[in-house]
């Protein structure tokens, strides 16, 4: 166990932070599930920015490499272009 209050402070502060991640990606997660699973080439178009923001601030973050926002980006464009 910390003996630091510093270091009590940073636990509490990492579990803070990694609910908060864990928030955000999974809620990115069901974005693009959602995403995924439209037919719609119109709901797809109007969806895809605001899901290519939410895998972008995740990369800026730290939460998921930048290579894989890339790789999720340019599937999810593709998908939406063969919908058009």
């Amino acid at each position: 166990m910390a003996n630091h209050k510093s270091a009590l402070k940073r636990i509490r502060s990492n579990e803070t932070k990694r609910l908060r991640n864990k928030y955000q990606h999974k809620t990115t997660r069901n974005a693009i599930k959602k995403l995924r699973g439209t037919e719609d080439a119109k709901e797809a178009s109007a969806l895809f920015p605001k899901v290519a923001s939410m895998i972008d601030k995740l990369a800026k973050r730290n939460i998921i490499h930048d290579n894989k926002a890339a790789n999720l980006k340019s599937s999810l464009a593709k998908h939406v272009a063969k919908l058009a």
